[in-house]
C-alpha cells in the first residue's frame, strides 16, 4: 500500500540529516538553514550531520540514529538530506521501518540517497522525493526552476499533472503508446546495489527512473546489462532517463562504446515507451520527482506527467 506524507506548511519543522557522507562545506548546511528560515520554516540540524568517519558522516549507528529520531519526532514534518556521497546502503538494516510507516513524512535527497528511498518504498510504501539537498542546491544560489518545482511538489496536496521542462533540456520521446505506472528508481549504481537484498524494489509495471554521475560508459553498460539479465527492464512499463553527468571515458583514445550507443542498445532496443533527457540528476537544474506515485508518458502528446498528488 502506498502512503503519502502530509504536505509541508509554513512554520513546519525541517530536519537536516546526513545518511551518507559528511558535507564537505559546513557553511553550506548553515546557508540552507537560513534559506528555509527565510521562507517561513523552522530547521533543526541532526546531531551527527557533521561527524567524520572516513568517507562517512559518522558511524553507521550514528547515521541510522539520526534518521530514526527524525521520523520519531512528531514535530519534524520534513527530512532533507545534506548530501549524497557514499554510505546509505550500510544503514538500511538499522532503520525502524515500522516507526517510519507509523510516522510518514517528507524525505528529500538523491544520488546515494536512492538506496534509502527505494528501501523505504519497499518496506513501508512511503512516497519519498528525489530532489535537491541541503548542502548542495539549498546551500548556494538555488536555480529558480529547481526551487519552484520543489515547493510545488511537496506543499500542494493536489494532482501535479504534466511536468514543465526547462529551456536547457530538450526532451526526447520514444514509442507511440501512452504508458502509466509508479515512478520508481533514481541513481543507477544504487539501484543495482540493492539487487539480491530484501530492499530491492519491484519494478513491475513501473516507470523506471535512471540517472548517473561519474561512471564510465563500460560501467553503465555493465549495470544496464545486470538490469536486463534480472528481467527488470522487461517488467517496467516505460523508461524515464535523466542526466548522465561526467560519464565519458577517462581515456577516450582507448577503444570504447559511446554512451548514446549503450543506452540505445541496452534500453531503447527493448521498445518501451520512454522519455529521455529530463532535467533530473547531478545537475543544478532538476525536477523534484516523487517516488512511488502514479506517473505517465504520452509520447504522441510529448508529455511526462505525475498523475496524482504526492502529499496529502
Amino acid at each position: 500500500m502506498i502512503i503519502k506524507p502530509p504536505c509541508l506548511k509554513k512554520g513546519d519543522l525541517i530536519s537536516i540529516v546526513s545518511p551518507a557522507s559528511t558535507p564537505t562545506n559546513a557553511s553550506r548546511v548553515h546557508s540552507s538553514v537560513r534559506y528555509f528560515e527565510s521562507n517561513g520554516y523552522r530547521v533543526t540540524i541532526s546531531k551527527n550531520v557533521f561527524n567524520i568517519n572516513g568517507y562517512l558522516a559518522g558511524t553507521d549507528e550514528e547515521r541510522a540514529e539520526d534518521l530514526n529520531q527524525a521520523f520519531a519526532d512528531k514535530n519534524v514534518k520534513a527530512i532533507v538530506c545534506s548530501r549524497g556521497g557514499y554510505g546509505t546502503p550500510r544503514i538500511l538494516d538499522m532503520l525502524d521501518y515500522r516507526l517510519i510507516r507509523r510516522n510518514p513524512k517528507i524525505l528529500v535527497g538523491y544520488s546515494d540517497i536512492t538506496a534509502l528511498q527505494l528501501a523505504i518504498l519497499r518496506k513501508t510504501g512511503l512516497v519519498t522525493f528525489s530532489g535537491p539537498m541541503a548542502a548542495v542546491e539549498f546551500g548556494g544560489n538555488i536555480d529558480p526552476y529547481t526551487e519552484e518545482m520543489f515547493f510545488q511538489v511537496i506543499t500542494q496536496p493536489k494532482k501535479i499533472g504534466p511536468l514543465r521542462s526547462h529551456k536547457n533540456f530538450r526532451l526526447s520521446f520514444r514509442g507511440r503508446k501512452k504508458s502509466r505506472g509508479r515512478l520508481i528508481g533514481g541513481n543507477l549504481s544504487l539501484i543495482t546495489s540493492l539487487f539480491g537484498t530484501e530492499y530491492a524494489p519491484d519494478f513491475s509495471r513501473s516507470l523506471l527512473l535512471i540517472e548517473e554521475v561519474s561512471e564510465e560508459p563500460y560501467s553503465i553498460d555493465r549495470m544496464l546489462t545486470q538490469l536486463r539479465l534480472s528481467g527488470d527492464l522487461k517488467k517496467a512499463a516505460a523508461f524515464v532517463l535523466g542526466q548522465f553527468t561526467d560519464c565519458s571515458p577517462e581515456e577516450p583514445e582507448k577503444p570504447h562504446r559511446a554512451l548514446d550507443e549503450i543506452i540505445r542498445d541496452d534500453l531503447l532496443s527493448i521498445n518501451k515507451t520512454s522519455v529521455l533527457n529530463i532535467p533530473y540528476g547531478h545537475v543544478p537544474v532538476k525536477m523534484t520527482l516523487p517516488l512511488g506515485v502514479l506517473a505517465s508518458i504520452d509520447p504522441v502528446a510529448r508529455k511526462f506527467s505525475i498523475d496524482e498528488a504526492a502529499v496529502i
